[in-house]
């Protein structure tokens, strides 16, 4: 009987950290292609490399990792197949979840916050946490369809996203057209006008897939790997 907690807490702990190691790549402190160093890693996170390997296997098995034999352990490069995926599941989901929602839910201020959060570091020339305030408005989307399901999911999505957008290497020309264009679907769901908005979210979604996706195939197309 003993056995069984230990268990269930390793996978707490095993839980817990990967989750770190999500937000890490989602706030863009992880970068496509870079080598992370077990020693390192399980130092600062202060936990046994034991420990660190079931997490890096956990992520791995989601994409958001790379393993090779021999070179150890990488943050995974998206191919442009994953990131066609990721924008067609994200049209799916927050589109739906912004056409049908409740006028006055409570992630409404969610919204609103990552908004005015996005617009702050706008004015301070912070281009990275532009693009942290602008997973958090994303996000803030699906928490509309009252899914826990689908926020965990979406919260797994969103770090592949990063590293999509990981691959350019100017985060203010990846960014800045962005930070009105929330603020105007802001508006729109806050004036009532869901469908609208939810139709400026899928033209939005759009210009972005394909923004990224001709990144990419220059990245290809010129030799590089993303390291």
């Amino acid at each position: 009987m003993s056995t069984e907690f230990p268990s269930n807490n390793a996978q707490t702990l095993n839980d817990r950290m990967a989750e770190l190691i999500r937000q890490k790549i989602v706030q863009g402190e992880f970068t496509p292609g870079q080598r992370l160093s077990e020693a390192a890693l399980s130092e600062s996170l202060a936990i046994s490399r034991n420990t660190l390997r079931e997490v890096f296997r956990l992520l791995t098995k989601e994409g958001l990792l790379k393993h090779e034999p021999n070179r150890g352990v990488s943050v995974a490069i998206p191919s442009i197949a994953s990131i066609i995926d990721i924008y067609r599941v994200r049209r799916l989901i927050e589109c739906q979840a912004l056409a049908q929602a409740y006028p006055r839910h409570p992630a409404k201020k969610h919204l609103r916050a990552a908004v005015d959060m996005a617009q702050r570091c706008r004015d301070a020339l912070d281009w990275q946490g532009v693009g942290t305030a602008n997973m958090e408005f994303h996000m803030a989307v699906v928490e509309l369809a009252d899914s826990e399901r689908l926020n965990v999911m979406f919260s797994h999505l969103l770090a592949e996203l990063r590293l999509a957008f990981g691959l350019l290497n100017d985060p203010e020309f990846l960014h800045a057209p962005y930070v009105d264009m929330n603020l105007k679907i802001v508006e729109l769901f806050e004036a009532g006008k869901l469908q609208e908005a939810a139709t400026t979210l899928n033209d939005y979604l759009v210009h972005s897939e394909r923004i990224v996706l001709a990144v990419y195939a220059r990245r290809i197309s010129g030799g590089g790997t993303g390291k």
